[in-house]
């Protein structure tokens, strides 16, 4: 059973750069935020994760294709950041009213690939997900592990949008030390009823939570979750949060 959850914004974490050790940046502001606890889980957006690991694109480098100068023009965007996109994407899944959706090289079903202009050195350069969401996750619980006595769950998101619905919300794209999801399927409700495919996305949910004390012009990129009660997992992904083709309905 639950109890109380809070959430700690991690603040003063500053301006992260290619080659900066996160690790040690993001330690700092938990020490500045009172340290650890035993059971909590690090939710840190993709942004500060992919500027750490270099992932960041300067589009006047970029020479954008026939295709992608179609694109901007029926988009009105920048022709280099649309073939940015293309770049990040495996397949164009919908293309409307100057939206492209795509599926990334990690499965994942979003606006423009993950592709960001905002909060990245005032648009000058393009922010692209991590390679790896779940290896950087991996890492950073790790290192931290290294620095304290026992290691934190981490969740890295980044913010969806969601079909049927309107506004963004934070989902998990890497996760590690904590099952993704809970599976209620065969247990009893408390009228009796045995569950049947009640499955809840655990981390997607708290990735959301968090965002509500970081934001997204609060230069609050971290924070810590506290009092939930994961099921811890050494092997578990948030790759695992991604559908499967077979039982897609919407493919």
């Amino acid at each position: 059973m639950q109890g109380e959850i809070r959430i700690l914004p991690l603040r003063g974490i500053g301006e992260v750069r290619p080659g900066d050790d996160l690790v040690a940046i993001l330690a700092t502001a938990i020490d500045a935020a009172g340290g650890l606890e035993q059971g909590d889980i690090l939710v840190v957006t993709q942004k500060i994760v992919s500027k750490a690991e270099g992932r960041l694109v300067d589009p006047s480098t970029i020479e954008p294709s026939p295709f992608a100068q179609e694109i901007a023009r029926t988009a009105k965007k920048d022709a280099r950041y649309q073939e940015v996109v293309l770049r990040e994407s495996k397949r164009i899944v919908k293309m409307a009213n100057g939206v492209l959706i795509t599926e990334t090289r990690h499965g994942l079903v979003c606006a423009n690939s993950g592709v960001d202009e905002s909060n990245v050195d005032g648009g000058r350069r393009l922010a692209l997900l991590p390679l790896d969401p779940d290896a950087s996750a991996a890492a950073l619980r790790e290192g931290l592990a290294q620095r304290y006595d026992y290691a934190p769950a981490v969740i890295i998101t980044d913010t969806f949008g969601r079909p049927w619905r309107e506004g963004q919300v934070n989902v998990a794209i890497g996760v590690a030390g904590m099952l993704p999801l809970h599976d209620f399927a065969g247990v009893a409700d408390p009228y009796g009823y045995t569950m049947q495919a009640t499955l809840i996305a655990v981390a997607d949910e708290l990735a959301a939570a968090a965002e509500l004390v970081m934001g997204k012009i609060d230069r609050v990129p971290a924070a810590i979750i506290r009092g939930y009660h994961y099921l811890p997992s050494q092997t578990a992904t948030a790759r695992q949060l991604i559908r499967d083709p077979r039982f897609d309905l919407f493919r």
